[in-house]
């Protein structure tokens, strides 16, 4: 009886990494493979507008240089002091004259 179950337990020591990696979760890559990251792939590519812009070398057409610095200007000076808000007072909230 002894001898039967020394070679049950050599068996089942022969055995048992073999049943282990059955039961291990296969390698990201091999349950992905090729298409891996092609959905953010794609997504990247549906947010280029031109593909070829920067093959272009034609310079923008639009506003002259004068009028885009004096614009630029407006635009940060327009932070440095808010517009004064009037005060307006509303007692008993009909509106009414």
């Amino acid at each position: 009886m002894r001898l039967a179950s020394r070679r049950l337990a050599t068996v089942l020591l022969a055995l048992s990494p073999t049943m282990l990696a059955a039961c291990a979760a296969p390698p990201p890559g091999a349950r992905f493979g090729a298409q891996f990251g092609d959905a953010v792939r794609i997504a990247l590519a549906r947010q280029v507008a031109r593909p070829d812009a920067a093959g272009n070398a034609d310079p923008v057409a639009g506003i002259d240089g004068r009028s885009a610095r004096a614009a630029l200007e407006r635009y940060q000076h327009s932070f440095a002091e808010p517009a004064p808000q009037p005060v307006t007072f509303m007692l008993g909230g009909s509106g009414g004259k």
